[in-house]
């Protein structure tokens, strides 16, 4: 199936990239960042997610989240996983131990003013230029989870992780079209699971339940589990990575053709 032109994939974890400038401010050893990388990085979902997309319909954060992370609001006061020390900026690691020295004001703006901003101008661009061309747009945000919970997570002892989880939000995800991407992977016999164990889906800011009159912008996260893929720890693909990625990009494709989003967008 042919990707539809009004489609946007978001790829906000896929970079291992640590400026040199930003290094200091990690209280890690080598060793350790390295460790919290492999961790934490949605380790190539580029390849993963990369045929639903052109490179011009592609927006792909060029720095790791331990930099900053896109996906997470600008204003802790409205981010629910920076009580965690995992608002834009962190300041604490995946085991909830601290990750940054504190920083000032000036440092924390820089950051974001170099980082955050930037991307998501960029994000805004993309599906701004979908709907002056098209007249809708369809956000996939593209990411990968551990198979086994990291202490971030919260997660209770023995939970099952599923093999897809499908991420929404309640303005901006058609109810049919989740239910056609839970469909459509259950097809090849993954587990799937709904906003487990993460949840939302992302809009550019500018268009953030903005206007309940307004549905031509949707969105849907896609989280693989990485044992489909990958060999952890480390970021090795398994030798069927590209028959995995294919039928993750198909999955997509044949949900958005089913839920018929389009023709009533």
């Amino acid at each position: 199936m042919t990707p539809p032109p009004w489609l946007v994939l978001h790829l906000p974890h896929d970079s291992t990239e640590v400026p040199s400038a930003v290094c200091s401010q990690f209280v890690l050893s080598d060793a350790q960042l390295a460790r919290e990388l492999d961790r934490m990085t949605d380790h190539h979902t580029q390849a993963l997610f990369g045929a639903l997309a052109a490179p011009a319909q592609t927006v792909r954060a060029p720095v790791s989240r331990l930099v900053v992370d896109v996906e997470r609001f600008a204003s802790d006061d409205d981010e629910a996983m920076a009580a965690r020390g995992m608002g834009a900026v962190y300041t604490t690691a995946s085991d909830l131990q601290p990750l940054r020295r504190p920083l000032s004001a000036v440092e924390h703006e820089n950051l974001m003013r170099t980082y955050y901003w930037p991307h998501h101008e960029r994000f805004d661009a993309a599906v701004n230029e979908a709907l002056v061309q098209h007249g809708r747009c369809l956000v996939i945000d593209g990411h990968s989870f551990a198979a086994q919970a990291l202490p971030y997570e919260g997660a209770a002892p023995g939970s099952v992780r599923p093999d897809i989880c499908i991420g929404t939000d309640a303005f901006h995800t058609p109810e049919g079209m989740a239910r056609a991407f839970v469909s459509e992977f259950e097809r090849t016999r993954w587990r799937v699971m709904v906003n487990e164990p993460f949840s939302g889906a992302i809009v550019p800011l500018s268009r953030y339940r903005r206007d309940r009159r307004d549905r031509r912008v949707a969105s849907v996260m896609v989280e693989v589990n990485r044992s489909l893929y990958l060999c952890e720890p480390g970021a090795q693909p398994l030798l069927g990575f590209t028959q995995i990625a294919e039928q993750v990009s198909q999955c997509c494709l044949k949900a958005i053709d089913a839920c018929g989003w389009a023709s009533s967008a």
